[in-house]
């Protein structure tokens, strides 16, 4: 294993409540959780679906692949060093440690990795 793990595919939204509709109705995708009217999880199986309006969004208009890392700081700087760039971070919000970037093609990715609290 490569201490990598994509966990988390992070959609945009402008009608957070029509987003969760259309996934429970049309896949039966159970909401797992929910943060007001700009961000839900959903059940995907091995992988959350996220769902995200721009104030929660890393990247507003992209599809953001999240990726759960041991290092944060370490992965965003490989990206660096490989021909990616970084668009915010790294960084502590309230529960993780955090790392919007973007791949050598222009991909959004988040690496994050949970707060030791």
């Amino acid at each position: 294993m490569s201490g990598h793990e994509v966990k988390m595919i992070v959609l945009s939204t402008d009608d957070l409540d029509e987003s969760i509709k259309f996934y429970n109705e049309t896949l039966g995708m159970a909401l797992k959780f929910r943060d007001g009217a700009h961000f839900a999880a959903l059940d995907g199986g091995g992988v959350t679906l996220a769902l995200a309006t721009a104030i929660d969004h890393p990247i507003h208009g992209q599809v953001v692949v999240g990726i759960k890392t041991a290092d944060v700081d370490a992965a965003a700087k490989a990206i660096e060093e490989a021909g990616g760039g970084i668009v915010k971070g790294p960084y502590d919000d309230a529960h993780e440690r955090r790392a919007v970037v973007y791949d050598n093609k222009g991909n959004g990715l988040v690496f994050y990795s949970p707060l030791g609290r």
